[in-house]
Order: C-alpha cells, then structure tokens, then sequence
C-alpha cells in the first residue's frame, strides 16, 4: 500500500504549505489524491521532489 505520511512531515519540516504547492504547479486533484494515498504519476513524484529539494522516500512509502 503506498502511503504519503512522509510528505506531509516534510512539508512541515520545509515549512512548505499545500497553497505554495498549487502555486508552483500541484493541482487541487493531486492534493486530494496525496491526501487519500492514491497512485500519482511518476512526474508528479519528481515535481514534488523539485518543489521540496527531497528523495522520493521524503514523500512515499511502502506498506504492507
């Protein structure tokens, strides 16, 4: 199951908010589908990565 607690501690780490997230090109869907722990695209995963200067397990993990 993939699970994206970690962006959200990140986030707050960075003291990056959901609004700078819109801003820089994050849509309203794609919050809402981190925020439910459904698939986004690998694109996605690596903008997140831009916007937040982080690795991918920043953001996801895998759980059983």
């Amino acid at each position: 199951m993939i699970d994206f607690s970690p962006l959200w501690s990140t986030m707050e780490t960075k003291q990056v908010t959901q609004y700078q997230l819109l801003k820089q090109g994050i849509d309203n869907k794609t919050l809402d589908s981190l925020k439910k722990n459904k698939n986004i695209t690998l694109v996605t995963l690596e903008k997140l990565c831009r916007i937040l200067n982080c690795s991918p397990n920043d953001i996801v993990r895998f759980t059983d």
